[in-house]
């Protein structure tokens, strides 16, 4: 199991499982860091068809406000296990224990250390990923096709000119300062006080 997307300002975290065969070995699985988007793209088609079972999870942005990222992670991680079918006899863990009844190994770095993780971590990349790209077509002025929701001068731009969507991270402290600093802008200016939300806050 892995997931992605802790760091980012926009959007879900989502985690991956996945039950290899043991008996088809993948060339080229590792950690999805060290991938390009192709090749991940390329391992995660074959990952799905060899596979013996995934699946994806995720906790959105309003669940991390509410819990914290940590706690979003574990249950993201827990959505996808609860998923798989057949279920697991034991949990290889990124770094993390999830409140399960299976039993489970934390690995630190799991993703460059086991292959059934780096397999987790290319699934959840890529399944996120394309969540950007699709968010991207609604959300243009924040380029999340390119950045993927993470920090970026230019996501920072857009966050400053245009304020955060439903969808941005509020409890993140870049996210909260542009919210602030939209509000603020508001309550001084008498015009803006009386024109409708922008789109882009709409969700």
């Amino acid at each position: 199991m892995d997931e992605v997307g802790r760091g980012a300002l926009f959007g879900p975290v989502a985690a991956a499982a996945v039950i290899l065969d043991p008996s088809h070995r993948i060339p080229g699985i590792q950690d999805s860091k060290q991938l390009s988007p192709r090749q991940r793209e390329e391992l995660a088609v074959e990952i799905r068809r060899s596979a013996l079972a995934w699946a994806v999870g995720s906790a959105d942005a309003e669940e991390i406000d509410r819990i914290n990222i940590y706690q979003a992670s574990r249950l993201a991680m827990r959505k996808a296990v609860l998923q798989l079918n057949p279920p697991p006899d034991l949990l290889l863990v990124d770094a993390l224990r999830l409140d399960l009844a299976i039993p489970q190994i934390s690995i630190v770095r799991g993703d460059a250390r086991s292959v059934s993780i780096a397999a987790a971590s290319i699934l959840a990349k890529v399944e996120r990923d394309s969540w950007m790209r699709e968010w991207d077509r609604i959300y243009p002025q924040y380029q999340l096709a390119q950045n993927k929701g993470y920090p970026t001068p230019a996501h920072r731009a857009g966050l400053e000119k245009y304020g955060p969507t439903a969808l941005h991270r509020r409890s993140y402290s870049p996210v909260a300062a542009a919210a602030l600093a939209l509000r603020s802008r508001r309550q001084a200016s008498p015009l803006a006080s009386h024109l409708p939300s922008p789109k882009i806050a709409e969700w």
